[in-house]
């Protein structure tokens, strides 16, 4: 298998964790909370496009990786050990990604906010599963 360059992957993924530790901190910072929101939109995209980027240089390669649902996406990088929740978790992610794009209040600030630390686990345990594949 060609090896992954997973160098933007993990910028994000660190660049995420360092603005978590920081919201931690002050949870009642709008700046450091947006900050965190928008690096959490960015590093989703970027897991979803790792994920893809897998399949297309692993066996997937003869099938349309273009063509690949979202259900599909996720059902198969699950069964494959790629991420450590199942699809129901990673369309709750997909959903608060989602009302970033749409409306963007105090109200949606905290619901999205609330779930960017356990997304932050995911993206760090992806990055770690497609480094050991990519030896």
């Amino acid at each position: 298998m060609e090896k992954l360059d997973l160098s933007s992957f993990e910028k994000a993924t660190k660049s995420l964790n360092e603005v978590i530790d920081v919201y931690e901190k002050d949870k009642n910072n709008a700046i450091i909370r947006d900050s965190m929101i928008q690096r959490f939109e960015y590093t989703y995209s970027l897991c979803l496009k790792m994920i893809k980027r897998f399949f297309s240089y692993s066996a997937f390669a003869d099938e349309n990786i273009e063509g690949i649902t979202f259900n599909q996406m996720i059902r198969t990088a699950n069964k494959m050990n790629l991420i450590k929740s199942d699809l129901e978790k990673w369309n709750d992610y997909r959903i608060k990604r989602n009302l970033t794009s749409h409306t963007y209040d105090e109200a949606t600030a905290e619901i999205v906010a609330s779930v960017v630390k356990d997304f932050y686990f995911e993206a760090e345990f992806l990055l770690n599963k497609l480094k050991e594949k990519s030896i």
